[in-house]
């Protein structure tokens, strides 16, 4: 079944391809009300799902966390900062043939991967350090 190309979901997609961020479908949803304010956040939360099932942006979902709607399409790594939160790419090729390089003894079937690195992002190292020098 084919969907709809509607205005709110052009909205959407632009404001995720735009901010170049790892957004949250709140973050998504408050920066679209903005510019216009008779958006419904159910209309947001729908379109980002369905952009993602669509593969117009990827949808990663963050452990211990809310997920996040990624502009970059190709397969990436990403780092979560453990203190504020933010999600950033990590720059490094990906690793060939990862997916058939793993072998399960569960019999389970792999079909896709996210891979996550933790960290503390420059500002919340650098709050760290001026609390740790008091």
């Amino acid at each position: 079944m084919e969907r709809r190309h509607t205005i709110q979901k052009d909205l959407v997609l632009n404001t995720v391809r735009q901010l170049k961020r790892h957004l949250t479908a709140d973050e998504v949803y408050a920066c679209i009300k903005k510019d216009h304010p008779n958006i419904g956040k159910g209309t947001v939360y729908r379109n980002l799902g369905i952009l993602a099932e669509e593969g117009l942006i990827r949808k990663v979902e963050v452990p211990e966390g809310p997920d996040r709607f990624d502009f970059t399409l190709e397969d990436h790594y990403h780092i979560r900062c453990v203190k504020c939160g933010q999600v950033s790419d990590v720059d490094m090729e990906v690793l060939p043939d990862l997916m058939q390089r793993i072998r399960d003894t569960h019999g389970m079937q792999f079909l896709d991967y996210d891979i996550f690195f933790r960290g503390l992002c420059p500002a919340c190292a650098a709050e760290a350090q001026k609390a740790k020098e008091k």
